[in-house]
């Protein structure tokens, strides 16, 4: 059997390397218990009662140590200490320096001007400072800037005792004062300077990533988000054409960031803005070489069916004269920190009125879209499609794939070849079937699981058709085995559409309610 200072010394040795950050009172605690129980066991090395005792000791510090490191201290604890702990990366004095220069941003005394010179001054900290340094003052955000929780629970008591007397008008704004945070202030102060909405937004993009890991920080994107909502709200944008005209700087936007169709070259660009295409964005006063959205459009005759003819760079451009049908085969949101702020609604209404205003013959507005997350959701739930077959489907299938019963993965493996097959293959009409069904009725939480079609069904479009390899590329395939969809944007029943949609019901044509087989 090991002697007693033997175990200690190796459980000491474990707790400095689980710990080795701790702070010194808590080393301290276990370097005393440590020292103490060593001499016991010394003096009474066979005392049995002794080493349990000496063990149980030193375990407690042992794990008093470990829970301190494990739990994060709040920013009220850190402010209060002498030193640092763990993987904090701001000593308390620092931490302390930091909340001061964000108070003095929101003093009472201090002038609009003089508060967003002093934001200036903290952003410019921020852009040299670590990833760490700047999680700890989102978090002194959070912590320190909160509302007033003694103020905001007598105002809400004042207006509930208020309810349905002459003083409820009065009790009401109150409370709503009591509601605001001095975070909104100081969030405020920081967009006055005219690079301060570019950092918000580019703090929110990089707080985003991290709100499931650290719930700290989701007032403060709570806040972030409300107030973008209203500082981009539609009636502040501006709807711009991009053209081969535009300023070389802009026309690199695109590039950066269309997010559907990667554009490959030069003369890719040029295509996308030649004669028969038209491309528009939303721009905001504050950032005003910078596209919030931008929408690409192909005027031609009739709805599209593959994405590989909008995107020839050698195809001759359309008569623009008999087109009847604007197709909306790219948008994209170019600024992560605007998630949640939604005007694509408000892109496609303020496009078609463009449109429509320059071109009268136009009458059929229609998107051309990918299907992102269909294969990954039937990797999941080809087994539930295949139980939905009646005999005779499930055999014609069997015999197709090779296997009877056939199974999700005989399935599977067939549709890797997806595009080999012919328009009566069992295999491709299943695939339809799914495809369908992940488009016309698959719900979560209200809302379609795919994310393009939670834009455009969320917008007042409804599910038109299907596309058998409408894109054919590497990433077609990936996504949805090349399939394509056509969202229809009929101006007369967008809001009928919304409304299905509230009542849980997606919006399709009669050829995709069919291929559901309900």
């Amino acid at each position: 059997m090991n002697s007693t200072p033997e175990w200690i010394a190796r459980s000491v040795s474990r707790l400095r390397t689980a710990a080795p950050a701790a702070d010194k009172a808590a080393e301290k605690s276990a370097d005393k218990t440590s020292d103490k129980t060593g001499d016991k066991a010394g003096d009474k090395a066979g005392d049995k009662a002794t080493d349990r005792s000496a063990r149980a000791g030193l375990d407690k510090s042992v794990s008093d140590v470990v829970a301190k490191v494990a739990v994060p201290r709040s920013t009220h604890e850190r402010l209060q200490a002498t030193l640092r702990r763990g993987q904090e990366a701001l000593s308390p004095r620092a931490l302390r320096r930091l909340l001061t220069d964000l108070q003095e941003v929101v003093a009472p005394q201090v002038s609009e001007l003089e508060g967003g010179r002093r934001a200036q001054a903290v952003a410019e900290w921020y852009a040299k400072a670590e990833p760490e340094e700047r999680r700890d003052m989102w978090l002194l955000m959070c912590e320190q800037f909160a509302p007033d929780a003694t103020r905001f629970k007598s105002a809400r008591q004042r207006y509930e005792a208020a309810a349905g007397t002459a003083e409820e008008g009065q009790a009401e704004i109150s409370l709503r004062r009591a509601l605001v945070s001095p975070r909104t202030r100081l969030l405020q102060r920081f967009s006055v300077s005219p690079e301060g909405m570019r950092f918000l937004l580019d703090m929110r993009a990089e707080l985003l990533p991290l709100l499931k890991a650290d719930k700290r920080l989701l007032a403060l994107d709570a806040e972030l988000e409300h107030l973008f909502s209203t500082w981009f709200d539609v009636a502040f944008l501006e709807l711009r054409r991009l053209s081969w005209d535009s300023p070389a700087s802009l026309i690199e936007k695109l590039i950066k960031y269309e997010a559907v169709h990667d554009i490959r070259s030069w003369a890719d660009l040029k295509n996308r803005l030649d004669s028969d295409r038209r491309c528009y964005g939303f721009f905001h006063p504050r950032l005003p070489d910078e596209p919030l959205i931008f929408v690409e459009v192909a005027l031609v005759d009739k709805i599209s069916s593959s994405i590989t003819p909008l995107l020839d760079e050698a195809a001759a451009p359309a008569d623009i004269g008999r087109a009847t049908t604007a197709i909306f085969y790219s948008i994209s949101n170019t600024q992560t920190g605007l998630r949640g702020v939604s005007f694509g609604d408000s892109l496609i209404k303020h496009v078609v009125e463009t449109l429509t205003s320059e071109f009268p013959r136009l009458r059929t507005f229609a998107t051309l879209s990918p299907i992102p997350g269909f294969r990954s959701w039937l990797g999941k739930h080809a087994g539930a499609m295949l139980e939905r077959l009646d005999d005779k489907r499930r055999s014609e299938l069997g015999r197709a794939v090779g296997f009877e019963p056939p199974q999700a993965t005989h399935l599977l493996a067939a549709l890797d070849k997806a595009t080999e097959l012919d328009a009566k293959s069992p295999v491709r009409q299943m695939l339809m079937e799914c495809a369908a069904r992940y488009l016309g009725r698959e719900l979560q939480e209200g809302k379609p699981v795919d994310p393009v079609a939670r834009f455009h069904l969320g917008n007042g479009a409804r599910v038109e058709r299907l596309n058998w390899a409408g894109d054919p590329s590497n990433k077609g395939l990936k996504q949805s085995y090349g399939l394509m969809v056509n969202y229809l944007y009929d101006l007369k029943r967008i809001d009928k559409h919304r409304s299905l949609l509230a009542q849980g019901k997606v919006p399709v044509s009669g050829d995709i309610d069919s291929l559901c087989r309900d």
